[in-house]
């Protein structure tokens, strides 16, 4: 660890960076895997059922409660093809971008050119979900997913230089 740790130290700045953001980006991903193994196997009734139990107390204070009467809001709406929708939408999106992070991570060329398309495809599907629908959340990650290619595109070209110099 203490190796690791201090080859970290002695790297430049934009390249901490780079790494910090891609471990990021890939324990997203691993959110994303976990959450879609779990919407395989709750069916809209127990989904149903805790939230009604996660938000009961909150309702008995405050019967307008925002985010508890959204979160029932939606419960009640989710159906198994919802259910099956984004379970096969999260498994997707968290294994593509362990896949890529660990690529990264370990420098591999390829890569870079792969994450950029990935990350690029993710971004625009995320402007079109925001002109539907604001939110600041899917914003912020927007504005993170754009960080992080344009992170991926100088590394990309560093990387690439280094292996043109080396032949």
């Amino acid at each position: 660890m203490n190796t690791l740790l201090s080859r970290f130290e002695k790297l430049p700045l934009l390249d901490r960076v780079f790494d910090v953001s891609i471990t990021l980006k890939g324990l997203d991903g691993v959110l994303e895997v976990i959450g879609g193994l779990l919407l395989l196997f709750l069916t809209p009734h127990r989904l149903n059922a805790i939230v009604v139990f996660l938000t009961q107390h909150e309702l008995s204070q405050d019967p307008t409660d925002f985010l508890a009467t959204h979160l029932l809001f939606y419960a009640q709406r989710y159906t198994a093809s919802t259910a099956l929708f984004l379970a096969v939408y999260l498994l997707s999106h968290g294994i593509i971008k362990i896949i890529i992070v660990v690529a990264l991570l370990q420098q591999r060329l390829w890569s870079y050119p792969l994450a950029i398309v990935f990350l690029s495809l993710f971004i625009v599907y995320q402007i079109y979900r925001l002109a539907l629908h604001m939110s600041l959340g899917l914003l912020a990650l927007t504005l993170f997913d754009i960080f992080i290619v344009g992170l991926t595109v100088l590394e990309y070209r560093k990387h690439r230089a280094r292996v043109a110099a080396a032949s």
